[in-house]
């Protein structure tokens, strides 16, 4: 039992109708600790009860049972819970360290099917910087849905279809060169994407060249295709390499054009239920009902758009994954079409449209400019991930010059700096990426926690590496620890909450107060000193570095044992 269910324990006799997770609602952690560990206010009991939220929590301290706390008291509204410290915090240390691994881990999902569909690049282009979020957003949301217990599955919906395709090989036509194309693909594909876009502004003949190259790759013509696959091929080498630099996994690589042959079952279905519309020539869903513009199914040319497709795509992933929710991790300019898609599902009658859940994220700048792929204002990601890990190993230099494996841990720091600055900021935010103040080891940073974590693994270290058990005592004394043991019995509820608002930037917080605290902690304590504390105080120790690698990990972060 953790402490929250104890609070509800305690309460529940004194508020026979409320459920348990009425009461669980209601509880609240109060911002000054003086004010407790846990408060319960009973404001909204006045209503029912008739009576001034003051009398009614004087009324219902009579009936709770205080066993177990330091102790329980009225402050007007509320009653506040104060934790037996001894009791609770060696409680604690024992949880964690009985099972590091699943601390924190919960059964909510019941390994119920979660699709996430993210990072979904268009292929022929650079990987920029604009793309880490969507990617790392959306693992960081998987590993902590796979704590609290579902099964998250990895969908790269890669950008491989539409008429960007068409444009590229009209482009390819008109100024490509095959040797120049295989000694560098991804730059020179870019290179003629952008000088096509750019010159469609005086030669607007050129769009209308991209829109028939399109036609025919769809029609299944023989040169475009095979300029469509040369295309994909050599973008998906390109990608791997900084998925694997990222640690990232995909369960499945199903772009658009995987369902380029699924579109005629939708075209079908919107035909049968009489939702297809004529409108200039095109085909249309009506969706005022919605309060939306109407949706654009087909082109007057009658080839197929975005929409088609991942309409195609939901009904592929409903009846292949069954999923109880489907998660779209797109920037947020994508909100209408996302609304649309939800709108156009639920008038076919699929009732699990309800199960779609569009999670958006603020846009990336890079030292405060905006980025476009179109016009070739970009900043590619493997760049940038490869210059913070050369910045992290001048300062792994710095510090720790004799570090044996300096090269892997500076990839882990950073890697893993350029991951937590995105993932420490709420997503819906919009960040300014600036290296320099991504990589440093002091601040609001990933090097800042990791480091952190090392420091207690080279306490551990110097101690021995101490065995704990659950028959030791291990009671701490000191407002420092009972902060750090407070800060790791919220972990489960974090980890809980980040997960219900697909919210990674909660254990991003959570780690970097963790770090805080540790530090703090370290400075004012003679952890090693030989006296009755010593085992517990190692215990806390070990404790942190398990919690801090552990959310850490949930972020797709390394925990470095050294730095």
């Amino acid at each position: 039992m953790n402490e929250r269910e104890q609070v509800i324990n305690a309460l529940q006799p004194a508020l026979p109708e409320l459920s348990a997770s009425e009461i669980a609602s209601k509880i609240e952690r109060p911002k000054d600790s003086n004010n407790g560990d846990y408060a319960f206010p009973t404001f909204f009991l006045a209503k029912t009860l008739h009576k001034a939220p003051q009398m009614i929590a004087q009324d219902l301290i009579a009936k709770i049972d205080q066993t177990g706390f330091e102790k329980v008291v009225v402050a007007g509204p509320y009653i506040n819970f104060f934790l037996d410290k001894q009791v609770v915090g060696e409680n604690i240390l024992k949880t964690i360290l009985a099972d590091p691994d699943n601390y924190g881990s919960q059964n909510i999902g019941k390994l119920a099917n979660v699709a996430i569909d993210l990072s979904s690049p268009n292929i022929a282009k650079p990987m920029g910087m604009g793309h880490l979020r969507s990617t790392v957003i959306g693992n960081a949301i998987a590993n902590i849905l796979a704590k609290v217990g579902y099964n998250p599955i990895r969908i790269n919906h890669l950008g491989d279809w539409g008429t960007q395709f068409g444009k590229l090989m009209a482009a390819y036509k008109m100024w490509g060169n095959e040797e120049e194309v295989k000694n560098d693909p991804i730059n020179t594909l870019q290179k003629y994407y952008v000088k096509i876009n750019t010159e469609a502004d005086t030669h607007p003949e050129y769009n209308d060249l991209g829109r028939e190259w399109f036609k025919k790759l769809e029609n299944g013509d023989k040169e475009a295709y095979r300029l469509w696959k040369w295309f994909r091929n050599e973008s998906l080498k390109r990608f791997m390499k900084i998925y694997r630099l990222l640690d990232i996994d995909f369960d499945s690589y199903n772009g658009e054009a995987f369902y380029n042959d699924k579109m005629a079952e939708i075209d079908q279905l919107l035909q049968d239920k009489h939702l297809l519309h004529e409108s200039k020539g095109a085909q249309i869903v009506d969706l005022d009902k919605y309060n939306l513009n109407p949706a654009l199914i087909k082109k007057s040319d009658g080839s197929s758009l975005y929409i088609t497709r991942d309409l195609s795509a939901a009904l592929f992933r409903k009846r292949m994954y069954g999923f109880a929710q489907a998660l779209y991790v797109v920037g947020a300019e994508q909100r209408n079409h996302f609304d649309q898609l939800k709108a156009v599902l639920s008038e076919m009658g699929f009732t699990w449209s309800k199960q779609i859940h569009y999670i958006p994220f603020g846009l990336m700048s890079l030292n405060g400019k905006k980025m476009s792929t179109r016009k070739g204002n970009i900043v590619q990601l493997e760049d940038v991930l490869n210059d913070s890990i050369k910045l992290a190993r001048q300062q792994i230099a710095e510090k720790n010059p004799d570090l044996a494996n300096a090269d892997e841990v500076a990839q882990q720091v950073g890697v893993g700096a350029v991951i937590f600055h995105d993932l420490k900021n709420e997503r819906t935010n919009s960040i300014d990426f600036k290296l320099a103040d991504v990589v440093k080891f002091e601040g609001e940073t990933g090097p800042y926690v990791q480091y952190a974590h090392a420091r207690a693994e080279s306490i551990l270290r110097k101690a021995g590496q101490p065995t704990f058990n659950d028959e030791m005592h291990l009671t701490l004394s000191g407002d420092e620890a009972w902060g750090i043991l407070t800060r790791l019995g919220q972990y489960s509820e974090v980890i809980e909450r980040a997960a219900k608002e697909y919210d990674p930037s909660l254990i991003g917080k959570y780690a970097l107060a963790l770090a805080k605290d540790f530090n703090q902690y370290y400075a004012h304590t003679r952890i090693l000193v030989d006296d009755d504390e010593k085992l517990a105080r190692l215990a806390l120790v070990k404790a942190v570095s398990e919690v801090l690698k552990s959310a850490l990990a949930l972020l797709g972060v390394k925990a470095p044992d050294e730095m």
